[in-house]
Order: C-alpha cells, then structure tokens, then sequence
C-alpha cells in the first residue's frame, strides 16, 4: 500500500499552517509556491481538511485558511485520513464481508498488526512537533 500525493500534500499544508500564527489567515498559492505543492491540487484537499474540523476557510477580502484548532491536537493520522480515508492495509481489515477466513487465517493477524503499527505512529505525531521538528532543520541547513 502506497499513500497518494493527497496525503503528502495535506501534510506539507498543515506543516505550513502550524509554522504560521494560528490568527492568520493563509493564503492557499503562498503555501503552494513554499511547499511545491500544485495550486490546483491544494485547492481540493482544504475542503476535505475543512470538513473535518481541520482547518477552516475564511472568504473574502484578507481571506484565506488557518487551522481550526490547535496543531497540538492535530496528528498526521488525522490529516492523513481526512484526505485518503481509513487506513486499510489490506482488504480484509476493511469488512468481515469482504473475507470469510479471517477467522483462522493468520495473515490476518500480521495484516492487523501491521495497520494497528502504521496508525500508532501516524497518530503518535502531532502537526505542532512535525513542523517544530522541520524548522528546527532549517535553521540547522542555514547555519
């Protein structure tokens, strides 16, 4: 399983969110042109992060997004799954009527753990340590 660019660049825009004062508006091409991120593509996922409580979309003049709460109480398994869903792994996590031997089947069992694993560490991630953690870097590059 291979998460798309969706989720990457959900991850990149939060990232950039969570470096801004959380009063600010944001405008969606300044994250774009910062994070490579295609403005188009941008334009699609704010509404997906936005329907979850994510980020909220402010309109008109001095306009933009912001996050709609603190980044502290946001994880990537949050972002993650508010643009490509529930993390499945494989088929048969998804419903017990998609497989009928997941009762002895003992790939079912690694299937899970291996999921249960990924969502840990996804959730184990909040977006205000990611981007304390990627500015820290950068200030490090320059130096």
């Amino acid at each position: 399983m291979q998460l798309t660019m969706s989720g990457e660049y959900a991850i990149r825009a939060m990232l950039h969110l969570a470096g801004e004062d959380l009063n600010k508006n944001v405008q969606i091409q300044d994250i774009s042109k910062k994070w490579d991120i295609p403005e188009n593509f941008l334009r699609k996922i704010i509404p997906l992060l936005a329907k979850v409580g994510l980020v909220m979309s402010v309109r008109g003049s001095g306009g933009g997004i912001k996050l709609a709460k603190s980044p502290n109480k946001i994880t990537a398994l949050d972002v993650i799954e508010a643009v490509e869903g529930k993390i499945f792994l494989n088929k048969c996590l998804f419903s017990d009527d998609i497989c009928d031997r997941s009762d002895w089947c003992s790939m079912h069992e690694v299937w899970e753990e291996a999921q249960e694993s990924l969502k840990n560490v996804l959730k184990s991630k909040s977006i205000a340590q990611l981007s304390a953690t990627n500015s820290e870097r950068i200030k490090n590059r320059s130096q």
